[in-house]
């Protein structure tokens, strides 16, 4: 049985940069300062498995915990997987990280340091991501919840009543980001993704890695504009989008409302096969410190009427499209929740 003085750490593993978070044994959020540090990936899984390692044992000697208080930690890393705790290929890390059994090798990395067996859960970024944004939205109440976070991609979770992510049978579970948006209703032609999919992955309308291709589209209708004879370089133009639709640019604006309009629509797919009762919008089109309010409000009423024709009548009235709350806290929260969780749910 749990404590009052036990805790559940969290490791969320970036490419480059790898961040350490916690929650007690209620559930409640040990700090809001992430300890942050380089995933040193170039230097081999070894390094990687040392500053997983040196990041939990900064976070316990910043609050003032110790190995002992430590019941479970979760780890919040990228896919693909071969299988569970086993990475696949990578885009973002050394090829020779494909086929790393990463749980294992943590577990006993973890276990060393607290001198006895550490339960160790470890899963999508982006689902655990999910998970700590639920957790938020709803409080005690049991709900769906849907999480659509875009950025340089479009990262997505299902979160059941439990608390739990869907990971799926293949631990591809939510890679709702590669699936066809209805291009029909946004008059535009299939952009190209990085999956390599050619049927018009919803990621490349909604997301950094498709502003290129929007910019090329909608620019057409510009030619006056100050983008259209610009020297600069595609990224350094895409980049400027949000500053110049935060100032009224009617080029930027139209390219920021026909990404909420896709991602309206996604929200209405994904309502037909989920059925959740929130949708929490993350990235940094909704991040307060990058936008301003009069944006964030445009972006997500766009994104509630998009979807609105194309939900059934009760969904119409009873699903919530809300703003995340944690940022980058997400995943290694997330992290630490779902070992809380699973731990809750073995001793049940």
């Amino acid at each position: 049985m749990s404590t009052s003085s036990d805790i559940y750490i969290g490791t969320d593993s970036g490419a480059t940069t790898s961040k350490t978070g916690g929650v007690r044994a209620d559930g409640s959020i040990i700090s809001m300062k992430l300890r942050q540090s380089s995933t040193n990936s170039q230097a081999g899984t070894a390094a990687v498995i040392q500053g997983w390692v040196e990041g939990v044992e900064g976070f316990l000697a910043d609050n003032h915990l110790s190995w002992a208080n430590v019941r479970g930690v979760g780890l919040a890393i990228p896919g693909p997987y071969q299988r569970y705790g086993v990475l696949d290929r990578s885009a973002n890390l050394p090829l020779a990280f494909a086929g790393w059994d990463f749980h294992t090798e943590y577990s006993r990395a973890l276990s060393a340091k607290a001198g006895r067996p550490i339960s160790l859960i470890a899963g999508n970024d982006g689902n655990y991501g999910g998970v700590a944004e639920a957790a938020r939205v709803r409080g005690n109440r049991k709900a769906g919840v849907v999480m659509l976070a875009p950025g340089s991609g479009l990262g997505c979770a299902y979160v059941d009543p439990n608390g739990l992510p869907l990971d799926g049978d293949n631990f591809a579970g939510m890679e709702a980001g590669h699936m066809p948006v209805p291009l029909n209703l946004l008059g535009l032609k299939p952009y190209r993704c990085g999956c390599g999919r050619d049927w018009g992955c919803i990621e490349a309308y909604t997301t950094i890695s498709g502003l290129p291709q929007l910019l090329e589209d909608v620019i057409k209708k510009y030619p006056n504009h100050e983008l259209a004879t610009s020297t600069a370089t595609t990224k350094e133009k895409v980049l400027s989008l949000r500053t110049r639709a935060q100032k009224g640019d009617a080029l930027a604006l139209e390219i920021f409302d026909l990404q909420a309009k896709a991602l309206g629509l996604h929200v209405a797919s994904l309502a037909m096969a989920l059925d959740p009762e929130f949708f929490v919008i993350g990235g940094g089109l909704i991040d307060p410190e990058a936008t301003t309010e009069a944006f964030r409000n445009r972006y997500l009423k766009l994104i509630h009427d998009s979807a609105q024709p194309y939900l059934f009548p009760a969904q119409r009235q009873n699903i919530k499209i809300v703003p995340a709350t944690l940022g980058e806290l997400s995943q290694a929260i997330g992290a630490a929740l779902v070992a809380l969780y699973t731990e809750k749910a073995r001793a049940a």
